[in-house]
C-alpha cells in the first residue's frame, strides 16, 4: 500500500468512526408511528459497523469470516461438523440446536478472533459443544483441518422460536465476509430467509447457497428453480452448492462424496488470498455503499423524533402564553373587582351610603374624595388581603387550566401520552405553585408600595400620601391597575366603576394625572412581567419532560452530515 493509499484508508476509517460514534450517541426516544423501525435501524447500523465495516476496514489481511445460516432444521451444524471434522457444534433434533454462535478457525489465526476486534458486544468463550451454552457469548473452537485464513461461524437459527435467537442470527449475517445460507429442498422457498436474502443482496453481500438434504431425482428440477429466485432478488452470481440426501457416518458428519464440491470450494477460497480478497472487497465496498441509504432512514426516523419534541414543547408553550394573556385579561376585565375585593372596598371608604348613591353628581364624588383624604384612613388590611387573594387565585385558576389543556393535548400528540403516563404531575400545576404564588403577589404589593414611596417627591405631595397613609395609597393604585370593566354586569359595572374612579380621583388629587397614569401602567407591567417567569417555569416542566428521554435537537444534521463526510472518504 502507497503512502497516499494508507492516507486514504486511515481517512475512511476516521470518517467511518465518526458516523459510528453519532450512530451511537443518537437516541430515538418518543413513543411515534416511526419508533420502532427507527430504532431496529439504528441498532442494526450501529451492529454492523461495529461487528463489521471497521474491524474490516482497520485489518483487511483478517481472515475471511464465513456465517453459516438458515432456517430452522436445516443442517447448518451437521454442516460445519462435517467440513471440520469434528464435533465442535451441537447437532439433533431438540430445538434450537445451536443458540450461541460456535466460531471455528486454525490456530494460526487465533489473534484475529481472541479480543474483541468483531463481534465486541459478544464475550470470548471456549469448551466443548455439549457444554451450557451463555447468551451473549461467542464460543471459540480451533481446528487444523479448516485452513488458516478462514474461519466458519455456525449462527442460531434466522427463524428460531426464541427472538433473541433471531436477532443474534441477524447481527451475525450483518458481520459476515460471506453469508452461507444453508436451506432444504422442502424450505428453500421460505419467507423469512428470502428477506434476509433481499437484504444480503442490497448491502452486496457475498452469498453461497447450499441446497441441503435434496433428493438426486429432485436437483434438475429444484436447482434451476432456485437460480432463478436467486437473479429475482438480487444476487444472479451467487453459488449453489447442492449436498444430496445421504446417511451420516458413524460420528455423525456427512460423507466425502456429499460434501466434496462444497467442501473444494471453501479449500480453494482459503488457500488463495486474491480470491478471498475479492470476496472481501465486494462484502465491504456493499456494506460502504449501503450506509448512505440506511443512515438515511435512521434520520428520517430521528426527524420525526425531533418534530414529535418540538410540537410537545410548543404545545405547552402555546397553553402558558394563553394563560399570561388570560391573567392579563382578567387583570382589566373587571374580573379582580368583584366578590370580596367589592365587599372589603365598601368596608374601607365607609360605602353603605356612597354606593346607594353611586350615580350621583361629580360634586358628590369629589365631596367623598376630599372628606376621605381629610379623615383618618379606615383599616386596609382586609382590602389588601382580599386583593392579594384575587390576584393569587387569578394566577393559580389559569396556571391549573394550562396544565390540564397541556396533557389533553399530548395525550394525542405523538409521544405524548407516554410522556404523561410517565410524569402524571405535568396533568396539574407544580405541587408547590400556591406558595409560590402567594410570595409573588406579596412581593408585587410592595412594589406598588415602592412606587408610591417613590412618586412622593415633594413635601405637599408627601404630607398627602403620609395623611392616607402609603398602604392605603399603595391598595388604590391597585384598584386603579385593574380599572376596566369588561368582565361585568348590570349592578356590579357600576360598583367596580365607582370604586376604580373613586380610588383613580384620589390618586390624581395626591399624583396628577399623567402620574397616576405612569403609576398603574408600571404597576400592571411588573405584575405581568412576574407572571411571565412564574410560568415559564411551570412550562419548564414540559421541556425537560421530553428532554429526559433523549435531546434529539440536532441529531438528524449530525447524522447527514457523518454520512456526508464517509461518502466523500469511500469515493
Amino acid at each position: 500500500m502507497t503512502t497516499s493509499e494508507a492516507t486514504h484508508a486511515s481517512e475512511l476509517v476516521e470518517a467511518v468512526t465518526g458516523l459510528r460514534d453519532v450512530v451511537a450517541a443518537s437516541v430515538i426516544p418518543l413513543s411515534t408511528p416511526g419508533q420502532a423501525h427507527g430504532e431496529t435501524v439504528r441498532r442494526e447500523l450501529l451492529q454492523q459497523l461495529d461487528d463489521y465495516v471497521l474491524p474490516r476496514l482497520r485489518s483487511l489481511d483478517a481472515p475471511l469470516l464465513a456465517v453459516v445460516g438458515g432456517s430452522t432444521g436445516a443442517g447448518k451444524s451437521t454442516l460445519v461438523n462435517s467440513i471440520v471434522g469434528a464435533e465442535v457444534s451441537r447437532s439433533g433434533v431438540l430445538r434450537p440446536t445451536t443458540t450461541s454462535p460456535v466460531l471455528v478457525h486454525h490456530p494460526d489465526d487465533r489473534r484475529w478472533f481472541s479480543d474483541q476486534r468483531i463481534l465486541p458486544s459478544l464475550a470470548r468463550v471456549t469448551g466443548g459443544p455439549g457444554e451450557e451454552s451463555q447468551p451473549g457469548t461467542v464460543r471459540l473452537v480451533e481446528s487444523e483441518s479448516l485452513p488458516p485464513g478462514m474461519a466458519l461461524l455456525d449462527a442460531p437459527d434466522i427463524d428460531s422460536v426464541v427472538q433473541a435467537n433471531r436477532e443474534l442470527a441477524t447481527q451475525l449475517l450483518a458481520a459476515a465476509d460471506l453469508w452461507l445460507f444453508v436451506t432444504t429442498a422442502a424450505r428453500y422457498a421460505d419467507a423469512v430467509p428470502w428477506d434476509l436474502l433481499r437484504t444480503a443482496a442490497e448491502r452486496g453481500t457475498a452469498v453461497a447457497i447450499v441446497l441441503d438434504r435434496i433428493a438426486p431425482d429432485t436437483v434438475d428440477e429444484i436447482r434451476p428453480h432456485l437460480a432463478g429466485m436467486l437473479r429475482e432478488q438480487g444476487l444472479p452470481t451467487a453459488p449453489i452448492f447442492t449436498v444430496p440426501e445421504s446417511t451420516l457416518t458413524e460420528d455423525g458428519f456427512l460423507g466425502p462424496d456429499a460434501m466434496g464440491r462444497l467442501r473444494a470450494w471453501l479449500d480453494a477460497l482459503a488457500s488463495d488470498a486474491r480470491a478471498r480478497a475479492v470476496v472481501v472487497s465486494q462484502t465491504l465496498k456493499g456494506a460502504m455503499a449501503s450506509l448512505s441509504g440506511r443512515t438515511a432512514a435512521l434520520v428520517e426516523a430521528s426527524t420525526e423524533q425531533d418534530d414529535a419534541a418540538r410540537g410537545l414543547v410548543a404545545a405547552a408553550k402555546d397553553n402558558y402564553d394563553h394563560a399570561t394573556e388570560g391573567v392579563k385579561d382578567g387583570m382589566t376585565d373587571g374580573t379582580l373587582l368583584r366578590g370580596e375585593v367589592l365587599a372589603r372596598w365598601q368596608e374601607f371608604v365607609g360605602t353603605g351610603e356612597f354606593f346607594r348613591q353611586i350615580e350621583s353628581t361629580l360634586s358628590k364624588w369629589r365631596d367623598r374624595v376630599t372628606a376621605a383624604i381629610k379623615g383618618q384612613p379606615a383599616p386596609a388590611e382586609d382590602l389588601g388581603e382580599a386583593l392579594q387573594s384575587g390576584v393569587a387565585n387569578l394566577l393559580v385558576s389559569h396556571a391549573s387550566a394550562a396544565a390540564a389543556d397541556t396533557a389533553r393535548q399530548w395525550r394525542r400528540l405523538p409521544g405524548g401520552d407516554a410522556l404523561i403516563g410517565q410524569y402524571p404531575e405535568l396533568a396539574k400545576p407544580s405541587a408547590d405553585l400556591v406558595p409560590r404564588v402567594e410570595a409573588l403577589v406579596r412581593e408585587w404589593q410592595g412594589e406598588v408600595f415602592d412606587i408610591v414611596r417613590s412618586e412622593g417627591g415633594n413635601r405637599r405631595t408627601n404630607a398627602r400620601i403620609a395623611a392616607y397613609g402609603v398602604n392605603a395609597i399603595g391598595l388604590f393604585l391597585m384598584l386603579v391597575s385593574f380599572a376596566a370593566t369588561g368582565g361585568l354586569t348590570g349592578a356590579e359595572v357600576g360598583i367596580a366603576g365607582g370604586t376604580s374612579v373613586l380610588a383613580q380621583r384620589v390618586l390624581e388629587a395626591i399624583f396628577g394625572d399623567q402620574a397616576v397614569r405612569e403609576m398603574a401602567a408600571k404597576a400592571r407591567a411588573s405584575l405581568l412581567t412576574r407572571v411571565a417567569d412564574l410560568y415559564a417555569v411551570e412550562q419548564d416542566r414540559y421541556a425537560a419532560a421530553v428532554a429526559s428521554v433523549g435531546d434529539t435537537a440536532g441529531q438528524s444534521a449530525a447524522l447527514d452530515s457523518a454520512a456526508a463526510r464517509v461518502r466523500e472518504g469511500a469515493a
